[in-house]
C-alpha cells in the first residue's frame, strides 16, 4: 500500500541525528569494498578485447603526486619532488595507455579526457603533453572531447599552464577548500584569495571554457560565518561549476588525518548548518542550479542541461554529463568501468609501475556485477542522479520483478517520508528538496550488499 506522504515535522537537528550516520559514496555500485582479485589482469584483457572497436568510450589518468600533503586529503597520493621519478611514471601511463588501446583493436572513440591526482600538473610539461599525444595516436579524440584537469593553483609553474593549452584542456577543477587562514593552516593548505584569483584569470586567458571549483564544509575551524564568506569569495571567481563535499575523517585510512585534531571539528549539527548555508549562497545569491547531492551548476552549463534532461550520470569523478558507456582507467589506482564490470589498477605507484615494466596490465582487484546488482546500480545511480525513479519502469527495463527493490524500500522508507524527505506511492520513490542532504542514506535502502555486510566497511559520514 503506498505511504502517504507526511507534512515535514522534525527539526533539522532531529534529521541529522536519524539519518546522519555513514555511507558509501556511490560512484560505483558494488562499491570499491567489494572489488576482489578474481579480477585481475587476465579478465580484464578478456574484457578489453570483448569491446567493439568503435565503442564510445572516456579515459581517465590518475597521477598520485602532489607537491604537499594537505592534512584533509583521502586521494591517493604521496609528496614526490625528484623529475626522475615522475618522468618514470609518465613512461608508464604510456605504455599502459598503448597497451589497453592494443587490447581493444583499431583506434577506439574517446568523448572525454579527466585528468586527476594528487595534483595532476606535478608531471614535468613536456611528459603531460607526451601523454597526451600518445592518447591521441592510439585512440580516437572527437572533434568535441572534453579534456578536463585537476589543479592546485599554489602549484601551477606558467609551462604548465602552455601545457595545458598544447594539450588542448578544456575544463579545468581548481581546489580552493576554503579560504579562511586559521582553516588552510590546520589543513596544511594554505592558498590566498588573490593566488587563487589570478590562477583563475591564468585559466580563462587560455581559452578555456569550463571551469569547475572545489570547497570543503566540516573542515576544522570552520562555522557557518567562515563558510559563508568562503562561499561569497568562490562566487567572485565565476565559475560555470562548483563541486561542495564534506571533510570525509577517516584516519583509519589515511594516518596523516590523525594530525587533524578532531576537537576543532564542526559537530553533525554544525556540519549541516554549514552545508545548507552554502546551498543558500550558491542557488539564492549565485543563482546556480544544485546538482545531485553536491554540485551546483550555472544554468548554461553542460551539468545543468544533463540533470534537466535525465542525461546526468555518477561514477568516480562523481556527476558527469558525459555519455559515454566505458571509462578506461589509466595510473596507479585508477578505476575502470566496462561493460562486463569493474578493474583498479595497483594502488602504489611502484607496484603499478612495476606490473606495466614487466609487460602486464597493473589489475589488482574489481568485480562483474550480478543482473541484481545491475537493477540496484541504476535504481541507485538514478536516485543520486534524478532524486526519483519508478521502480516498476526500471525493473521492466532490466526484465526484472521490481518487488525486492520494492520491499527494500519500503522497509526503510517509511520514516524518510514521515520526516517530509521523500514520496513513495507504491511504485515511484522521488526525494523532496528538503532531503538532498540526505540522498547517500536514501540511495543506501537499494544497497543489499550494505544491508548483509557482517560487518560493514567503514564509510564516510553521509551528512
Amino acid at each position: 500500500m503506498p505511504i502517504p506522504a507526511a507534512p515535514p515535522i522534525a527539526s533539522e537537528t532531529e534529521l541529522v541525528a536519524r539519518y546522519d550516520g555513514r555511507a558509501p559514496r556511490y560512484t560505483s555500485y558494488p562499491t570499491p569494498p567489494y572489488f576482489t582479485p578474481a579480477v585481475g589482469p587476465e579478465v580484464y584483457a578478456r574484457w578489453l578485447g570483448e569491446l567493439p572497436q568503435d565503442a564510445a568510450l572516456s579515459v581517465y589518468l590518475h597521477v598520485p603526486f602532489c607537491e604537499r600533503l594537505c592534512l584533509y586529503c583521502a586521494c591517493n597520493t604521496s609528496v614526490v619532488r625528484l623529475e626522475s621519478s615522475l618522468r618514470a611514471y609518465a613512461r608508464a601511463l604510456m605504455r599502459e595507455i598503448d597497451r589497453v588501446a592494443g587490447l581493444i583493436g583499431g583506434r577506439p572513440r574517446v568523448s572525454h579526457v579527466h585528468w586527476g591526482g594528487g595534483t595532476a600538473t606535478s608531471l614535468p610539461a613536456d611528459c603531460l603533453i607526451a601523454i597526451m599525444g600518445a592518447l591521441r595516436q592510439r585512440f580516437a579524440l572527437a572533434a568535441d572531447a572534453e579534456v578536463a584537469i585537476e589543479i592546485d593553483p599554489t602549484a601551477l609553474p606558467s609551462d604548465r599552464l602552455e601545457a595545458m593549452a598544447e594539450m588542448g584542456v578544456t575544463r579545468v577543477s581548481v581546489g580552493v577548500q576554503d579560504f579562511e587562514p586559521s582553516v588552510q593552516r590546520a589543513i596544511g593548505r594554505e592558498q590566498s584569495y588573490g593566488q587563487t584569483r589570478d590562477c583563475v584569470l591564468a585559466i580563462r586567458a587560455l581559452g578555456v571554457r569550463s571551469l569547475n571549483l572545489d570547497l570543503i564544509y566540516g573542515l576544522p575551524f570552520q562555522t557557518g560565518d567562515s563558510v559563508a564568506r568562503t562561499a561569497r569569495l568562490a562566487l567572485e571567481l565565476g565559475a560555470d561549476r562548483m563541486a561542495v563535499f564534506g571533510y570525509a575523517h577517516v584516519p583509519w585510512m589515511k594516518r596523516h588525518q590523525a594530525l587533524i585534531p578532531e576537537s576543532a571539528l564542526p559537530g553533525a549539527v554544525e556540519r549541516f548548518g554549514q552545508v545548507k548555508g552554502i546551498h543558500r549562497i550558491l542557488t539564492e545569491e549565485g543563482g546556480y542550479l544544485a546538482v545531485g547531492l553536491d554540485h551546483y551548476s550555472a544554468p548554461g552549463d553542460a551539468l545543468a542541461k544533463a540533470a534537466a534532461s535525465g542525461r546526468l550520470r555518477r561514477g568516480f569523478q562523481g556527476y558527469t554529463a558525459d555519455a559515454a558507456p566505458i571509462l578506461i582507467g589509466v595510473g596507479a589506482s585508477a578505476i575502470g568501468s566496462l561493460p562486463q564490470g569493474y578493474v583498479q589498477n595497483a594502488s602504489s605507484a611502484a607496484a603499478f609501475m612495476n606490473a606495466i615494466g614487466s609487460g602486464r596490465l597493473a589489475t589488482a582487484r574489481g568485480v562483474e556485477p550480478s543482473a541484481d546488482d545491475r537493477l540496484r546500480r541504476d535504481a541507485i545511480e538514478r536516485v543520486m542522479c534524478e532524486l526519483k525513479v519508478d521502480l516498476d519502469e526500471l525493473a521492466a527495463a532490466h526484465d526484472a520483478d521490481p518487488a525486492p527493490l520494492k520491499a527494500a524500500a519500503e522497509t526503510g522508507l517509511m520514516r524518510f517520508v514521515a520526516d517530509g524527505l521523500a514520496e513513495w506511492d507504491g511504485r515511484r520513490l522521488e526525494v523532496k528538496e528538503r532531503g538532498r542532504p540526505f540522498l547517500r542514506s536514501i540511495a543506501a535502502l537499494f544497497d543489499r550488499h550494505l544491508a548483509e555486510a557482517a560487518a560493514p566497511a567503514r564509510h564516510s559520514r553521509a551528512v
